[in-house]
């Protein structure tokens, strides 16, 4: 998903209370059940940085949200399919993927990642973005879409490192959030670490510029 709200002024707020809304597909279901965009459809600059000087072949993007990454992957040549838990989420990417001619090149998948399965299937780049289970799931969501890379193939995982340049979040939001070392333990022996590191990003919110971190792991399987 991206990170970059659609239009200023767009603002999301939570509460401790608001928690499993977060996290769970009904609350998705109705934030992405409205007329109005909730990310700019930019692809996530991480994903162009790390992505760009690969040999496009099929890849599989979970948590894709919108489809921003969708349409910039399969724009670039890749075969991509765009996974989420939230059926409006994916109906709102399909959209876009065929109002940016490129709905040839995906296909669609709802899936909730925490329960992510391969079973048999492979790709030569499995990346996911901004996707935070709650109080450090995400070890286990790497370890589970470890398993869809293909020999050769790469696993981008990018999120949100702990951060006081962000005021507003809640505790929940806080423990959800990384650091690239802590994924590594998620990574099988076949994996080679390429990329372990929190990277500046800067950004604008409601007009006002800061620096954030973004938790980037990259890995490759050997083959």
């Amino acid at each position: 998903m991206d990170d970059t709200e659609a239009g200023a002024g767009h603002r999301h707020e939570h509460h401790d209370g608001d928690a499993p809304n977060l996290f769970e597909p009904a609350g998705w279901e109705e934030r992405y059940g409205g007329d109005e965009s909730l990310w700019s459809g930019n692809p996530n600059p991480q994903l162009v940085a790390e992505v760009s000087g690969l040999t496009p072949g099929t890849a599989l993007d979970v948590g894709c949200g919108e489809g921003g990454d969708v349409v910039w992957l399969a724009r670039q040549g890749w075969r991509v399919t765009g996974a989420d838990f939230s059926a409006n989420g994916l109906a709102r990417a399909a959209r876009h993927a065929d109002e940016a001619g490129v709905a040839d090149r995906c296909d669609w998948w709802q899936v909730d990642a925490r329960a992510f399965a391969a079973e048999g299937r492979s790709f030569d780049l499995v990346t996911t973005h901004f996707l935070h289970p709650p109080d450090g799931g995400m070890v286990e969501v790497v370890r589970r879409l470890a398993d869809a890379v293909a020999p050769g193939g790469h696993l981008l995982v990018v999120g949100h490192a702990p951060s006081e340049d962000v005021p507003h979040l809640t505790e929940s939001h806080r423990r959800a959030m990384f650091l690239a070392e802590d994924l590594v333990p998620g990574l099988p022996d076949d994996l080679e670490v390429l990329v372990v590191e929190q990277r500046p990003r800067t950004v604008t919110r409601e007009g006002v510029t800061v620096e954030v971190p973004d938790s980037t792991l990259l890995a490759r399987r050997r083959g």
